[in-house]
């Protein structure tokens, strides 16, 4: 089997995969799982390394969606190491015909907005407001603990006298 007949195979067992994810609200898979899943369905079994694959497979995902009406069901695969949706997902906003977003922060922002649009869109229990957008558990952990780093850290003391940054031992170097 070629690859492309592959890739199209694996395309059409992510999507109800990706469906089902979506069922239930906050929930991702990882490109990892998606990956295995879609290739024990299939039956169709690759030695590639995945990130030599799993984006074309992706790309025709977002097209399928996007064909079809429904929201950007690729918001739902993120990386296992940071929760993140990663640099893929400006194929999601290329289809959308929406510019593309430089920063990381936004763009994991817009993913969090697509994944209540498909939790939504395909019947996610849903707290009685609606539900929210959220970053990835993975990714939000991470955000949290930067913010905490960042309100509990001091800013560094310095010299009352020449308002130099103070070493260690809080005696500055220059007035003694």
């Amino acid at each position: 089997m070629k690859a492309m007949e592959a890739h199209e195979v694996w395309a059409e067992e992510a999507y109800p995969l990706l469906i089902d994810v979506a069922r239930t609200y906050h929930s991702v898979i990882t490109y990892k799982e998606l990956a295995e899943k879609v290739q024990k369905t299939s039956k169709i079994r690759t030695s590639a390394l995945l990130h030599n694959w799993i984006g074309t497979v992706l790309g025709m995902v977002v097209r399928e969606a996007h064909r079809r009406g429904d929201p950007p069901l690729t918001a739902l695969v993120v990386h296992s190491d940071d929760g993140m949706v990663g640099e893929g997902y400006k194929e999601v906003l290329q289809v959308a015909g929406e510019p593309p977003l430089e920063d990381t922060l936004e763009r994991e922002r817009h993913a969090a907005e697509a994944r209540l649009k498909c939790y939504r869109r395909f019947g996610a229990t849903l707290p009685p407001d609606g539900g929210t957008a959220a970053l990835a558990p993975r990714l939000q952990a991470a955000v949290e603990r930067r913010r905490a780093r960042e309100k509990n850290a001091q800013p560094p003391r310095v010299c009352p006298t020449c308002f130099v940054q103070l070493p260690a031992t809080g005696i500055c170097d220059s007035c003694g």
